[in-house]
């Protein structure tokens, strides 16, 4: 899979994907729940479709936050398949608003 460009990426964000921001290496999102639940709950769902898609997230969790930094490493850079799980990420994260 081929990694997309910067302004590609940039592009993408902007017309499907307006929460998230890129550093030119992932794109990233932080998202915040009333609790540590609901927190953890997000990241289950998460994770059982991460694991389907053979694409994992770096993310890290401190109490009702969530950080999540994509990209693919094997293209070494944004591909497809983080926009993919981006897309996916934030209709799970619509369950809890």
């Amino acid at each position: 899979m081929k990694a997309f460009s910067k302004t590609e990426v940039n592009k993408y964000l902007h017309l499907k994907l307006k929460d998230w921001l890129s550093d030119g290496e992932c794109i990233s999102r932080n998202f915040k729940f009333d609790n540590f639940v609901n927190a953890f709950s997000f990241m289950t769902m998460i994770a059982l479709e991460a694991e389907k898609m053979g694409h994992h997230p770096d993310w890290s969790n401190v109490y009702n936050t969530v950080t999540i930094k994509l990209n693919t490493h094997d293209a070494n850079g944004i591909t497809q398949l983080d926009f993919d799980l981006a897309k996916y990420i934030d209709n799970c994260f619509q369950i809890f608003m």
